[in-house]
């Protein structure tokens, strides 16, 4: 578990950290925290910090947006785990590349695990000014 305290300026810091766990393989990387702690944030400075120009959004209305190619990120804030998986997103997973999901709970968790994904959590808390990260590989 790497635990990381930083502000806006520093998030490259822990998206470094991220990427060593990450290593160019498929992933579903978990965010985790409250509602404004910095979950698509965190999704804007990754995909800056690699490279892609697009601009990142909440899919929260879309459910998903692609970045790049190999870049996927899902927002699962208001659907159960039953309806997540009846909406054929659960498929997405396959493709290869980085899938990050805003609101990934234990529940998904355990499952995608089943499944052999390999899966990443990262937490965000806010404190004052900046925001904890725990990142579990």
């Amino acid at each position: 578990m790497n635990k990381m305290i930083v502000g806006i300026n520093e998030v490259w810091k822990v998206i470094e950290k991220l990427q060593n766990s990450i290593k160019n393989q498929n992933i579903i990387v978990l965010l985790q925290g409250d509602l404004g702690s910095g979950k698509t944030t965190f999704v804007k400075e990754y995909v800056k910090y690699i490279g892609i120009k697009d601009e990142v959004t909440s899919p929260t209305f879309s459910l998903q947006s692609v970045y790049g190619d190999k870049i996927f990120h899902y927002d699962v804030y208001n659907k159960t785990l039953n309806e997540f998986l009846a909406l054929g997103l659960f498929e997405e997973f396959e493709k290869k590349g980085v899938h990050f999901v805003e609101w990934g709970d234990e529940n998904l968790e355990k499952l995608l695990k089943k499944y052999g994904f390999q899966v990443i959590t990262v937490q965000i808390i806010p404190k004052n000014q900046k925001r904890e990260y725990v990142i579990n590989a």
